[in-house]
């Protein structure tokens, strides 16, 4: 479990493209085996540690020929920013993948010192 210390809490939100490869033939929708595509995000402003972030599919648009293999995540989280990643295998053809996604973390406080 993750405590919060601050009485400064941020909650940050939006909404990414992750890709979309069903108009330009992308390996995502014409491939088979393992597939990965990151998408970087950045937060509205940095949290005062790496917050917990949590991430869900607004949007997939799959083929339905083959089994739907997905893996949706969130990784390299910092203080500043993270990647959503997808991951499929296999034969699943994925044409387009939108992610969803909440930060929710402490802030910095006026009061807080810097000593470095």
């Amino acid at each position: 479990m993750k405590k919060l210390r601050s009485h400064l809490i941020g909650i940050d939100q939006g909404d990414v493209v992750v890709f979309a490869e069903f108009d330009t033939g992308g390996d995502m929708w014409t491939g088979s085996g393992p597939r990965e595509r990151r998408r970087a995000v950045t937060f509205s402003e940095p949290f005062r540690a790496p917050p917990t972030v949590q991430v869900a599919a607004t949007l997939w648009d799959m083929d339905t020929q083959s089994a739907v293999r997905a893996e949706l995540v969130a990784e390299n989280v910092t203080e500043t920013g993270f990647d959503v990643v997808f991951r499929t295998w296999l034969d699943t053809h994925v044409a387009r993948m939108r992610a969803g996604w909440t930060a929710i973390g402490e802030l910095a406080g006026e009061d807080d010192w810097d000593i470095a």
